[in-house]
């Protein structure tokens, strides 16, 4: 893995990458660390935006299932989530939800995005992240999809469905 890049954000609306996504490397992977959210009960998410586009708004088809435990050792729960799904949609792409925004809440997971500037095929990609829900326990969702686009996608965007966020989240390169 080659570092690309930093986004270091702090009271930010979003942390977006519009450079170093291209041919070089087949697979990008976005490490995310300390995602605390400015609102308390919210969802991080994420866009992309296909090249010479503006906007972060390409038509995607996914899936979310998640995994909790309360900290009170209530029942442990395991279920897909399909009111977070998309069907050919073009919003932000929750990758948490209900996530708190106290000093010890935050989120940390990975997404990756396969081939993004080959103009054949679909752009796939998929995110597994840990974060504290708002209720008090800990919450594992795993979220996958496709761009429905031949297009390259040259952009990703990353942000809170309302407010701002603190975050740092690194861009790789896989050779």
């Amino acid at each position: 893995m080659t570092l690309i890049t930093t986004n270091t954000s702090s009271g930010a609306a979003s942390s977006d990458f519009t450079s170093g996504i291209d041919s070089t490397y087949k697979l990008y992977i976005f490490k995310y660390y300390d995602v605390n959210p400015a609102t308390d009960n919210i969802d991080f998410s994420f866009q992309g935006n296909a090249a010479g586009q503006s906007g972060f708004n390409e038509t995607m088809t996914t899936t979310f299932f998640r995994t909790n435990h309360p900290e009170d050792d209530a029942e442990a729960q395991i279920g897909y989530q399909d009111s977070f799904d998309q069907a050919q949609g073009t919003a932000y792409q929750f990758i948490t939800y209900d996530q708190g925004n106290g000093g010890d809440e935050s989120a940390a997971g990975t997404l990756w995005l396969f081939n993004p500037s080959n103009t054949t095929y679909v752009k796939h990609w998929y995110s597994r992240t840990n974060y504290y829900h708002y209720s008090d326990g800990t919450m594992e969702a795993y979220v996958g999809g496709y761009f429905n686009t031949t297009s390259a996608i040259d952009e990703v965007s990353f942000k809170m469905a309302s407010g701002n966020m603190d975050a740092v989240i690194k861009m790789y390169g896989v050779g």
